[in-house]
This record gives C-alpha cells, sequence and structure tokens, in this order.
C-alpha cells in the first residue's frame, strides 16, 4: 500500500510534554513511573523502538480513543523519558516496527470494531490495504500482538477517504 494513502499518528506532543512534566496520566490523573527499558517499546511519541536495559522510558494510563470517540478504552503504554521529535504523520509505516507481531483493529465511527487482521511476517502493506479498501473503515489501531497494548493509529488521507 502507498504510504501517502495514510497517515501515522502517535500521541500528541503536547500529551508527551504533560506527562513528563506532571508524572501523570492525562484525562485520569494516575501516577506515572519510569523505568529503564526491560521491552523494545516503542515509544508511542517517536515510533522508535527502546534499547534495552539503556534507554528511560515512562509508563502512563492512556485512552487509545483519545479525541476522536467519547467512550475511553484506557490502558499501559511508555514513552522515552526524555524529549523526543513526534513521529511524522507522513512518514509511512515506522520501518522499525515492521517485522514486529501486530494486530490491527479496524474501527467505524462509534467506536465499532468491523475488523481485525495480523501481521506477523512483515506484510503490513497487504493489511492496511485489505482493511483500509473497507469504506466503514474509520480508523485502525496498531497493537503489540504480545502485549496487546495500543502503539498507534492509521487514517487515510484526504486524498484517498
Amino acid at each position: 500500500m502507498n504510504s501517502g494513502s495514510y497517515r501515522v499518528v502517535a500521541i500528541p506532543t503536547s500529551m508527551a510534554r504533560e506527562v513528563r512534566e506532571t508524572m501523570r496520566s492525562p484525562g485520569y490523573g494516575h501516577p506515572a513511573s519510569t523505568e529503564v527499558a526491560v521491552g523494545s517499546g516503542p515509544c508511542r511519541h517517536c515510533l522508535r523502538a527502546f534499547h534495552i536495559g539503556h534507554d528511560r522510558r515512562i509508563l502512563f494510563t492512556f485512552d487509545a480513543f483519545f479525541g476522536i470517540e467519547l467512550l475511553p478504552l484506557p490502558g499501559p503504554i511508555f514513552i522515552h523519558e526524555e524529549a523526543c521529535a513526534r513521529y511524522s504523520e507522513d512518514g509511512g509505516f515506522p520501518a522499525e516496527l515492521r517485522s514486529r507481531p501486530l494486530t490491527f483493529n479496524a474501527y467505524a465511527e462509534g467506536r465499532k470494531l468491523i475488523g481485525q487482521a495480523y501481521a506477523a511476517s512483515g506484510d503490513i502493506d497487504s493489511v492496511l490495504e485489505r482493511l483500509l479498501a473497507r469504506p466503514e473503515v474509520s480508523y485502525v489501531h496498531v497493537r503489540d500482538t504480545e502485549a496487546g497494548c495500543y502503539d498507534f493509529r492509521i487514517e487515510r488521507t484526504e486524498a484517498t477517504s
């Protein structure tokens, strides 16, 4: 699939900054915690994998439907403890994540799950093409298949909506 037909939506920089400054989960107020990475990630802001035993990361509660749906679905996510640049929405699918086992949840408006697909062998483009070809799909959540946690969101670009 042409990466120009979709955008990759990482968490907003303002949210990452708020978590780093307050050490609280936005919208929930739960305490955030820091640790040296014991897993490879990714950071939900820059979408780069963590370097195990080296990078420090912040764990906090995040609503995967923040800003797009009324009903929340909170869960744990990580960001780098130090500021990092947000992943570019027009950067295509993050290269570091292509080989990871990923789950793609396709949603219609109203948080209605209408499709799910898995990619364990790097067949990201065919999975996204199949899901985004469905006109009722509004967006796709990309989740880590092994841990089950939210990584980022995929949306069609205006040209392909």
